[in-house]
């Protein structure tokens, strides 16, 4: 179908109409562009791909597959690539703080992207943790019509006859340390051989498959357009019914900021706790929700998951995978009972123009899957992910208590400036049982970047003391950490918080069940120590680490580094 459109509103005319604009055109016209190919709306389908890792490897295919889907729509496709960090290549390592500042940096490039070339509207195809939020931080920026696109999970690997995940390689590197005769050196070649057969994220309940979930629920994706697993060809029909979609978005002027309501972010929420995902939702949500205006800080979040039944058996506190849960009928599913039991909100727009409770009218749970377990009879009552507050973290932390049985732990300090420090520790199996773990100046700042700790809860759930020690950070854990692993806690050490003070043998109190977390100093003991404390100097004095650690927030607000909705003049889909 070909149509005339009306571009006096659209952001392309600036490229496009009028004898100004003929050096403009003339580039067009250089990539084969014909004259109706530029009367019409322009839609940036920005994807990540890369070879870093399998991640993002599917993703320009499907690009492409979005690129035809919009032409079948009678729009123009421009296509666009931006950076991916990925967490399995940078874990353990000083390229893990290049993670979550790769978030951003996304987030950016793909405005400045739109910005300086006029795009109507945008696809964004992501396959890796912190690019899946920064898509969408970006879309809520900009505010032209969106659609978001999962580039699908990895398929299980199979290793003596069980399915295995890179979190078992992980796993299997503690093990083999702590040396275990069921993991030596040669079985665990052999297992980091077939972990990851082929295309796709992570395929557990880690941060990859945990921000697909948010993009299904929080209205930006097609429903059911994150199940299908990576290598499967069939992911391409999901890619070409964004295209098209999002030509219908233009036609409705539907904006993410529409979609994306107070009531949208908490869905999300709730589904993060449903499935027992990624503590680091509780960082994405608040820094997307910060891009538009919305209220929704780690308090909000941590309120959700509280009151959350969790019902989707997942890996790491469960048993099944990505591959596993899309085929029990994915989101929708899981949406269904939620929705039968009121817990989400069914009046929320999802890109489809229809509502949650009108897209929900043709699913009917399925009791004979084995996945999700219905709402009305969850595996726990709440949630599988726990905020805590207390002496220790006035301003919150964030623990995953998903397929946990003991949910308090009291022991003393064993404290560590740094990750490494920590994981030589481990390594060497220099610490004891009921040790609290303690690795410090790991915050957005003092980090800086924020890393993840996977190798070294990994490592420690290996030797088989995941239950019998704790650990806490400033700094984050991965999808796939599981243990007693408290993260997110601020304020972070670099700005004189609690965890900065502490020392050897201070006895920590924690709580998962009332949400609490303490150390037992007084007050007095506290502003004593706070005194002699000095801010550590990083080894970043230049470069992209340097700039982020002088703009980052923090944590439980989701550690941006720019005002966003608040300090907003101009909307980008308006100019």
């Amino acid at each position: 179908m070909t149509k005339t459109w009306d571009k006096s509103r659209l952001p392309s005319r600036h490229v496009t109409e009028g004898p100004a604009r003929a050096p403009h055109r003339s580039y067009l016209y250089a990539m084969g562009l014909s004259t109706k190919d530029i009367q019409k709306p322009f839609v940036g389908v920005a994807s990540c791909w890369n070879e870093a890792a399998p991640c993002n490897t599917a993703l320009l295919r499907q690009a492409h597959a979005v690129s035809e889907g919009v032409k079948a729509a009678d729009g123009t496709p421009r296509e666009f690539c931006t950076i991916t960090v990925t967490d399995g290549i940078a874990m353990g390592h000083e390229g893990m703080r290049s993670s979550l500042v790769s978030r951003d940096w996304i987030a950016d490039s793909v405005e400045l992207t739109m910005r300086g070339h006029a795009y109507d509207a945008l696809v964004g195809v992501a396959g890796c943790d912190k690019s899946l939020p920064g898509m969408m931080m970006a879309m809520l920026r900009l505010n032209v019509p969106s659609v978001f696109l999962y580039g699908g999970s990895i398929m299980p690997g199979s290793f003596e006859g069980r399915d295995v995940t890179v979190l078992d390689v992980f796993e299997a590197v503690g093990a083999h340390s702590a040396g275990s005769n069921d993991m030596t050196a040669a079985k665990l070649e052999a297992l980091e051989k077939v972990a990851c057969p082929g295309d796709g994220a992570c395929g557990g309940q880690f941060t990859a498959n945990t921000m697909a979930c948010v993009s299904e629920a929080i209205g930006l994706a097609l429903p059911l357009s994150s199940a299908l697993p990576a290598p499967y060809t069939d992911r391409d029909g999901y890619a070409r019914a964004s295209g098209e979609v999002v030509m219908q978005l233009i036609e409705k002027n539907l904006r993410p900021r529409d979609i994306c309501t107070r009531k949208a972010f908490e869905n999300a929420a709730i589904v993060v706790a449903a499935t027992g995902g990624s503590t680091n939702a509780a960082l994405h949500l608040p820094a997307m929700a910060h891009e538009c205006g919305v209220q929704f800080d780690l308090k909000d979040v941590a309120e959700i998951f509280q009151k959350t039944p969790y019902i989707a058996s997942l890996k790491p506190g469960g048993e099944y995978v990505a591959k596993d849960f899309g085929e029990a009928g994915g989101v929708p599913m899981l949406m269904r009972t939620l929705l039968d039991e009121g817990l989400i909100h069914g009046d929320c727009l999802t890109v489809t123009g229809k509502t949650w409770a009108e897209y929900l009218e043709d699913v009917t749970f399925n009791p004979d899957q084995k996945v999700i377990s219905p709402a009305s009879n969850p595996i726990t009552p709440t949630g599988g992910v726990v905020g805590l507050w207390g002496s220790l973290a006035p301003d919150g932390a964030i623990v995953k208590v998903a397929g946990l049985e003991k949910l308090q732990f009291t022991g003393p300090a064993r404290v560590f400036d740094g990750e490494e420090a920590c994981f030589k520790a481990v390594e060497n199996r220099d610490y004891n049982e009921g040790d609290v773990l303690v690795i410090r100046y790991e915050g957005p700042k003092g980090g800086p970047g924020m890393r993840e700790m996977l190798s070294t809860t990994a490592a420690i759930y290996g030797q088989g003391m995941g239950d019998k020690v704790a650990l806490i950070t400033d700094g984050r854990f991965s999808g796939a950490t599981r243990g007693f692993c408290i993260g997110h806690v601020g304020p972070e050490a670099q700005e004189g918080g609690p965890i900065g003070l502490i020392e050897d043998g201070d006895m920590i109190m924690i709580d998962a069940e009332k949400g609490t977390i303490d150390v037992r100093l007084t007050p007095a003991e506290i502003q004593d120590r706070k005194r002699k404390w000095t801010p550590r100097q990083t080894a970043y004095g230049s470069g992209t680490l340097s700039k982020f650690a002088k703009l980052v927030g923090p944590a439980h607000k989701g550690a941006v580094t720019h005002e966003g909705f608040a300090g907003e003049r101009h909307v980008y889909a308006d100019i």
